[in-house]
């Protein structure tokens, strides 16, 4: 697909910045735009779905914004994991791509590429692209609430010629210096207390903020049909050479049903 015009939202954030620098590199015009703030007591699609029906200014307010774009790019959102006022994350993580797909349908939009988070899986050993989820807290139940309402949007609108197509990227565990989450990394793969389950060689959904902005330019142009879900690649990383490369010193290693024991007992206190 050869795309002129990128409308992204998030676009001065952490994954909309990047994403823009990707997109002008690969020689895109990208046109930035605002992300409403918006809140929602919405706990099913169904209610997602109507309550962006009755938000017609911001329909309108989108759809303005991306009239001449063909892809649109939702990177925004709040990307706070420990965030927990769920009223604001689901505004912000279901609502409003919501109102992004549907704002998008009023022009001439031909794919729209939602960057959701592996979170909403949990704790499955492998990750994948289906529609499963599985949340367990306010955050991914967020983020997985907006991909439901998105994939069902996917599907009343599949017989439709000129509907956009919806395409959901679940990024991992997206690093880059700056960041909270990266700081805590280095924290502690630079401590005493940095280790492993095992010898290390475990693979690690941990990847950097530039190879998620490749992988959005590389969907976004992608010439083919797309499916719902595309899940970020794994960039080789293993749970050893990620300490390694933060703390700069080998971590230890700890028996693996040790380290099994301690993470089922942290999710059955978390779960009281």
């Amino acid at each position: 697909m050869t795309s002129t015009t990128w409308a992204v939202l998030g676009a001065t954030g952490f994954l909309g910045s990047a994403t823009v620098a990707r997109l002008q590199a690969d020689g895109q015009r990208v046109v930035p735009v605002s992300a409403p703030r918006l809140a929602s007591g919405a706990h099913t699609v169904h209610h997602l779905l109507q309550q962006a029906g009755r938000l017609e200014s911001v329909l309108d307010y989108l759809a303005e914004s991306f009239a001449g774009a063909d892809v649109v790019v939702n990177a925004a959102g709040l990307g706070a994991p420990d965030q927990t006022h769920e009223e604001s994350l689901i505004g912000a993580n279901a609502l409003l791509p919501v109102l992004v797909a549907l704002a998008a349908r009023r022009t001439s939009v031909r794919r729209i590429v939602h960057l959701s988070s592996a979170t909403v899986q949990g704790d499955v050993d492998v990750l994948d692209e289906t529609p499963a989820v599985r949340p367990f807290s306010p955050y991914s139940f967020s983020k997985a609430l907006g991909e439901s309402g998105l994939l069902k949007l996917r599907r009343d609108w599949a017989a439709e010629r000129d509907a956009p197509v919806i395409t959901v990227l679940r990024a991992t565990s997206v690093q880059a210096s700056g960041r909270r989450t990266t700081a805590r990394l280095v924290r502690f793969a630079s401590s005493p207390l940095s280790s492993v389950a095992g010898d290390g060689t475990a693979p690690t959904p941990v990847t950097s903020v530039h190879a998620l902005a490749e992988f959005v330019s590389r969907v976004g142009r992608h010439a083919g049909e797309l499916p719902p879900v595309v899940l970020q690649p794994w960039e080789g990383a293993t749970t050893g050479s990620i300490l390694r490369d933060a703390g700069r010193r080998e971590p230890r290693r700890l028996p693996v049903l040790l380290c099994r024991l301690a993470v089922d007992s942290g999710y059955g206190l978390s779960a009281l």
